[in-house]
């Protein structure tokens, strides 16, 4: 079937020009800005991991690691907490301050740790282990439900010394990071039996990878997460937490230093060593190493829950009361 064009019209003689009323400029929000003001409107603390995005380290009160986060969320005076990391991270905040307002950019932000250790299986689990009587440490990148059920909670950065604080007379169940847990182990002499969960970024790190880079600078130093595979921590010239790399680079003699972690660690470091050049660890995939979850944070999504004060962090009290003495014997423990 053939279709009739219709005939060309000009516009230009049919409809009379009318000039466009001249429109005022559209206010441009300066999202940094109006973030400070409604930080101060709220007497809110930006709280940020090492792993944010580099705007959001730049606006933020204190980033540092969990540990590090941990000891800000106990102690600060603000009446409104805004975590930037994962939803673990602003649960430990509520817990710790359970009559504040504990906001976080987006609910959604997980941690693949945390889904490997789902607080019905633990419970399970230890259900059916009962006469072991398990002295149980969980990694802090867990629920609160999981933390309910803990002895004690552990960071990267003091994992070794609260391992060493256990009870001798008690087998140690570690949760929910079995490379973390490996790598205490060979730190305490301590045996443990180990969950099967890790962290989808850090073993995207091989000792193929990590070996090619090396290759080609052959003079650099290399630090590594201890959430990496055996594999990797063993190319590595130090393992250590996120808080700890800063100090190992500032104090290493090579010029070139290979960092062995998630991607955003790349942007505090390169402002408090600017002297050394840092080289991200590659993976097999690419010369980079984002964890997805903690990449959902956006400023504009850090402005919305401070001028919504929403999404906010809740707890059944139960859960929150339980997993508060697991984290306060954690601090207690590290001081």
């Amino acid at each position: 079937m053939s279709i009739t064009p219709f005939p060309a019209i000009n516009l230009a003689l049919q409809i009379p020009f009318r000039e466009t009323p001249a429109m005022p400029d559209a206010p441009i929000l300066d999202l940094k800005e109006d973030i400070l003001r409604l930080k101060k409107e709220r007497n809110a603390v930006i709280l940020a991991h090492n792993y944010q995005i580099g705007p959001i380290q730049d606006l933020a009160d204190y980033v540092g690691d969990s540990l590090g986060l941990a000891y800000k969320a106990q102690k600060t005076d603000a009446d409104v907490i805004c975590f930037c990391g994962v939803h673990f991270m602003a649960e430990t905040a509520k817990i710790l301050n359970p009559n504040k307002t504990i906001i976080l950019p987006d609910k959604d932000a997980g941690c693949s740790l945390e889904q490997a250790c789902p607080t019905d299986k633990l419970e399970a689990f230890l259900n059916e282990n009962k006469e072991k009587n398990y002295y149980v440490i969980a990694y802090i990148n867990c629920s609160a439900g999981v933390k309910a059920l803990c002895d004690v909670i552990c960071t990267s950065g003091n994992a070794p010394h609260i391992v060493n604080q256990a009870p001798a007379n008690r087998p140690i169940l570690f949760v929910p990071d079995a490379n973390l847990g490996q790598w205490v182990i060979e730190q305490t002499g301590r045996q443990m039996d180990l969950w099967q969960g890790s962290c989808y970024v850090h073993v995207e790190f091989t000792r193929e990878s990590i070996q090619e880079i090396k290759d080609e600078y052959p003079d650099a130093v290399v630090v590594a997460h201890p959430e990496c595979a055996q594999a990797v921590r063993l190319l590595a010239d130090e393992v250590c937490s996120t808080e700890k790399m800063i100090k190992f680079c500032k104090e290493a003699e090579s010029q070139n230093i290979i960092i062995v972690t998630e991607s955003g660690m790349l942007h505090r470091m390169q402002k408090e060593v600017p002297e050394k050049n840092l080289i991200p660890g590659p993976t097999d995939h690419c010369a980079c190493a984002d964890c997805r979850y903690m990449k959902m944070n956006t400023l504009e999504k850090l402005h919305a829950c401070l001028e919504n004060l929403n999404p906010q962090v809740e707890l059944p009290e139960d859960v929150r009361a339980g997993a508060e003495v697991s984290l306060v014997r954690m601090l207690e423990q590290s001081k």
